[in-house]
Order: C-alpha cells, then sequence, then structure tokens
C-alpha cells in the first residue's frame, strides 16, 4: 500500500479500510511513514470525518498498538472518567480521591494540555514530586493499595494514540469527532476499567462549541464503548466560561484542595458532584445516581476524599506537605490585576481567548516540547451573572515571561462583556446520555 493514495483518497472523501489504517500507523509507528504524511492524513480526516466503522477500527488499532491491562485481580468495579476538555477543567483532581473514598476503584489514565485547554497531568506535575510517569507494575499496585492511581499515558498504552496525540495538538486537527473517539477510547479501554463516565464539555472554550457536535461525539464514544464490553455514560456540560475561577496548573491544584477541604465554588462543584453521583452509582456503591451524588457530597463533608487525595499525592511521590501548606509554594515574578472598565454584570466571558492567553502566560504549550510554568495562570474574581463595579477587579493574572504582561491585560479585559441588565448564569448540566440517547438532567434525592 501506498500512504499518499490513502492520505488522497481519504482527502477526496472515500472510507478508509481497518488494512489501510493499520498499515498506516504500523508504518507510523516504525518511521517509515514520516510526520508530515501522517499530519496530511489527520487534516484530511479532520476535513472529511470518518464512519463509525472507521472509528471503531482506528480505536481497535491504537487499542491494541500496545498493552491492556488486566485489573481483574482487583475487588469492585473499575470505573474511570473522562473529560474533552476545556478551560479550568480541574474535575478530576477532586473526582477521582472523591469517588475512591466512595469505595469505587478509580484507575485514571490522563493526558498533558490540548491546544487550549489544560491537562490533568499537568496540573498534577505542579505538585513538587508528583510522578505520573508510573510503569504498569506501579500502576496496579498504586489502585491495589488506595483504590486510585492517576499516571499518564506510558509508552506501553496505546503507543500509536501517544504519537498522535502531540501531533495533532501542533496541526490543528484536535477538534475532530473520529479522532478524539479513537484518543480517548484506546487508552480508556487499555486501562482495565469495567465502566467509563464521560464529561463532553460544550460552548466557547470547549472542542465541540455545538450541542450538536457535543451530543455526536457523546454518541459515537457511547457505541465504541459499549461495542467493546464497558458500561459508558456520559453528561454533556457547559464550557462557555471557564470552570471555577482558576485557570493554569498549580493555581487550578490550589482551588481543588480548597474543593476538597470544604469550600463551594458552585459551578466546579455541581459538575464534580454530578459526575461521581453516576461513577458511585455505576460502580454498585449506590442505588441511584442521586444517591451517588448523595454519598460522594457526604465524602467531601467528611474529610475522607480530601484524606484519600493526599494518601494519593503521597503514594506517588508528591510533597504532601505542599498541598496540605499550599502557601508554601511560589510565587510569580509578576502579578497583575486587570479592572473593569464599567459598571454592570458580567454577561459572557470568553473562555476561548483567556486559555491562549493562559498559554501566552505559560500555562500552556505551543509545541510539543515546549516547558509549561507551573505557577503561570489568571485567577477569576468575576463569573457571569456577578455585579461588577467601575474599577473593579475582574481577574489576576501570575506569569514570569516580562515580555507578554503588556498584551495580557487587554486580552483578559477584551474577554469579559459588561451588560446593565441581571444576567442569569448559565445552565452547567445541559443533558445525560446513554446507549439509549440523550435525557434531560433531573435526579432525585440529591
Amino acid at each position: 500500500m501506498n500512504p499518499i493514495e490513502i492520505i488522497r483518497k481519504k482527502r477526496q472523501g472515500g472510507k478508509i479500510s481497518k488494512e489501510e489504517l493499520r498499515f498506516l500507523f504500523d508504518g507510523y509507528l516504525r518511521g517509515s511513514i514520516p510526520e508530515y504524511q501522517m499530519a496530511a492524513f489527520l487534516m484530511a480526516v479532520y476535513f472529511q470525518k470518518m464512519d463509525f466503522e472507521e472509528t471503531n477500527h482506528l480505536t481497535e488499532i491504537m487499542l491494541h498498538s500496545g498493552k491492556v491491562v488486566d485489573l481483574s485481580s482487583i475487588p469492585g468495579i473499575k470505573v474511570d472518567k473522562h473529560s474533552t476538555g476545556g478551560v479550568g477543567d480541574k474535575v478530576s483532581l477532586i473526582l477521582a480521591p472523591m469517588v475512591a473514598a466512595c469505595g469505587v476503584p478509580v484507575p485514571m489514565i490522563s493526558g498533558r494540555g490540548l491546544g487550549h485547554t489544560g491537562g490533568t497531568l499537568d496540573k498534577l506535575e505542579s505538585i513538587p514530586g508528583f510522578n505520573t510517569r508510573l510503569t504498569l507494575e506501579e500502576y496496579t499496585a498504586v489502585i491495589r493499595d488506595i483504590g486510585v492511581v492517576m499516571i499518564g499515558q506510558t509508552s506501553e498504552i496505546a503507543p500509536a494514540d501517544k504519537r498522535l496525540y502531540a501531533l495533532r495538538d501542533v496541526t490543528g486537527t484536535v477538534e475532530s469527532i473520529p479522532l478524539i473517539s479513537g484518543s480517548i477510547m484506546s487508552k480508556k479501554l487499555a486501562e482495565g476499567i469495567d465502566a467509563l463516565v464521560l464529561d463532553i464539555k460544550t460552548g466557547r472554550g470547549a472542542f465541540m462549541q455545538t450541542e450538536r457536535d457535543a451530543e455526536q461525539l457523546a454518541r459515537t464514544l457511547i457505541a465504541v464503548g459499549v461495542r467493546s464490553g464497558k458500561k459508558t455514560i456520559g453528561l454533556i456540560t457547559d464550557m462557555n466560561q471557564p470552570l471555577g475561577y482558576a485557570i493554569g496548573n498549580w493555581l487550578e491544584v490550589r482551588e481543588c484542595i480548597d474543593c476538597l477541604r470544604g469550600a463551594d465554588v458552585p459551578d466546579l462543584m455541581e459538575v464534580t458532584y454530578a459526575l461521581g453521583g453516576l461513577m458511585v452509582y455505576t460502580g454498585g456503591k449506590a442505588s441511584s445516581i442521586g444517591e451517588g451524588i448523595r454519598l460522594s457530597r457526604q465524602a467531601v463533608k467528611d474529610g475522607l476524599a480530601w484524606k484519600k487525595f493526599c494518601d494519593l499525592v503521597r503514594r506517588q511521590g508528591g510533597m504532601v506537605d505542599m498541598v496540605e501548606h499550599p502557601e508554601r509554594y511560589p510565587s510569580s515574578r509578576y502579578v497583575g490585576e486587570v479592572r473593569s472598565p464599567t459598571s454592570g454584570y458580567v454577561s459572557s466571558i470568553d473562555s476561548l481567548e483567556l486559555g491562549f492567553t493562559g498559554i501566552a502566560l505559560g500555562a500552556g504549550r505551543m509545541k510539543v516540547d515546549e516547558e509549561i510554568e507551573p505557577k503561570a495562570g489568571i485567577v477569576l474574581k468575576k463569573k457571569i451573572g456577578d455585579k461588577v463595579r467601575s474599577g473593579e477587579v475582574l481577574a489576576v493574572f501570575y506569569t514570569d515571561r516580562e515580555n507578554v504582561i503588556h498584551q495580557v491585560a487587554p486580552r483578559i479585559e477584551s474577554s469579559y462583556v459588561i451588560r446593565k441588565n441581571r444576567v442569569v448564569p448559565p445552565r452547567m448540566i445541559h443533558s445525560m446520555v446513554d446507549a439509549r440517547g440523550r435525557h434531560g438532567w433531573r435526579v432525585k434525592g440529591k
């Protein structure tokens, strides 16, 4: 087979066979097919898409390019969660220990920042010493010992996806349903789970900016999961403004620490508890989603989720003293305030622009090998619906990069739209999707 012919075939809207896909990916991993040809193929897929059969073949090829973990020796229904990503999305850091505290084993293999969105691994690694690069043997041992583990993709887990993940990030091909589906599900199916809960973001700060695209992605992911014998269910959640107040790796970790200790960040915790309810229910520790949400809330209230988070940090080599005393963390060289030019109510916040502004500050990467500054980022002081006075602080930014300061404040200010009339904050959970279709989110007994 000829890679050029496969690229041309997909560019013209043709259907790629499993054999052609395997040839392309095997050659890419061996080095006989160069990165620029794979980039051309990704762009062809981005524009011409793939049908479900092609997407399923893509997932299988990436899944079986490496090892599939067997966690059957560990008691309980193993449940993971995956988010399609958004600005300020730090849910996993609260959710994983919270659900584990409810008795559900949570094996989690996460990714790094992609495009304008942050990555769970980058957040975890902002904790000094935290090791996300465990071997599969260490991964299994940690979840057996404490019931939760959070690592990055190893060289053994879906290596084809690991190579492709970084390439998609720098070639403008992230927002593709087949590529997103193959990437997510190849990793998740390889990590040894029994069930998967999905958080499909929609809105200005998400990869799927329309609800229609979000639902299509949810249906595709669920179909792949069900076909592979895994119970898969998802929520479509809002990303028309950053989730929570913090944007940036350590800043988001600190916000999670506050939430695990009982602080109420309404939009962040609403999404976290909803996903927790689904995971606890799917993991067989609750008789309903509502009871799962109640148990999740109780785990935070009783301090069990916070204890489990500290256990996780300690077990994976992180400095527990730093999370117990976050005020000891080093400060950024430059801190700036952005003030409102007018009075009124915040009617919208451009999450996408704030995500890219965070990258400029050092909180994300534009190149595969670019270093991230863990302290960099933005802390919002006002969210949609909040009243604001002229001259009041909208946000505070943190960076070590003196050369970006002059451009950052105007970008943050322009991300806010302030109107005279009162504004209702967005609804965080749009709907639930499972193998039967899309449903309204009305949960009793929370």
